[in-house]
């Protein structure tokens, strides 16, 4: 077995959240590269599955934009489940999805979030250019699905040139999170999902998904899989109605 592209990514494979030595590949059943705001969700998908069918499941959660670029550099993969269609469209454009595997699963929504004790008067999008408002925590809105939704939002409700100046970019949605969280930040935006597993935010504007960027999570087996069976048929189980209710708990919306 050659060690060297595992060698390789070990770092960025432990980094994400999955510790991969040369017996765990061979030993993991499947590898699943997720975006950061999948993570709680699909930690309890993987152990109802693990319980159901006996096969292992581990992840590299992380921005879908790092994730893309591990990938495309050779990281070990058998599914990607990205937070948006431009990563996936990149890898089927090289030629890295198994043909007739990939699909739009998820869509979720936008909120702004403050510190659970935060004072401010912050109820709109709007209110981010408040001069109180001096640092908003975004996932980097340059190459992050999560910050380029909010940045598109905002520019389509000319706020992006005021607020531009304030932002702090982030490495994923979960970072922004926990810049808000730590209180490094006024304010943040981030998915709803993720608002939803914080006790230290509390939400203070709503974006409703008709009125913000269409946001989709698409996922596919890699076609360099090294159980393509095995991976479809867990790919198969997020696509079904077990899978469906675990993520309507999170609070991501079903694309039907």
């Amino acid at each position: 077995m050659n060690l060297r592209p595992i060698k390789r990514w070990l770092p960025a494979l432990v980094a994400g959240g999955i510790v991969l030595t040369a017996f765990a590949v061979r030993a993991a059943d499947l590898t699943v590269f997720a975006a950061a705001s999948l993570t709680d969700c699909l930690k309890r998908i993987a152990a109802d599955y693990e319980q159901q069918t006996g096969r292992k499941v581990v992840f590299n959660f992380g921005a879908s934009s790092a994730l893309d670029r591990q990938i495309e550099e050779g990281a070990p993969a058998d599914i990607f489940f990205s937070a948006d269609e431009a990563k996936m469209d990149d890898l089927e454009k090289h030629g890295r999805l198994l043909s007739g595997t990939r699909k739009s699963r998820l869509s979720n929504a936008l909120v702004i979030v403050v510190a659970a004790d935060s004072p401010l008067p912050l109820h709109s999008a709007t209110d981010l250019a408040r001069p109180e408002i001096k640092r908003i925590a975004l996932a980097d809105p340059k190459i992050v699905p999560a910050g380029i939704y909010s940045r598109e939002y905002l520019a389509q409700h000319g706020l992006w040139q005021n607020v531009e100046p304030k932002v702090v970019p982030t490495e994923n949605v979960r970072a922004a999170l926990a810049a808000v969280e730590s209180g490094n930040v006024e304010a943040g935006m981030v998915y709803k999902t993720d608002a939803a597993i914080s006790r230290k935010v509390k939400v203070a504007c709503e974006i409703a998904p008709q009125d913000g960027p269409p946001i989709s999570y698409p996922m596919a087996v890699l076609k360099e899989a090294k159980d393509p069976p095995a991976a479809k048929a867990f790919l198969d189980y997020l696509d079904g109605p077990e899978a469906a209710r675990v993520f309507e708990r999170y609070g991501f919306i079903i694309r039907r």
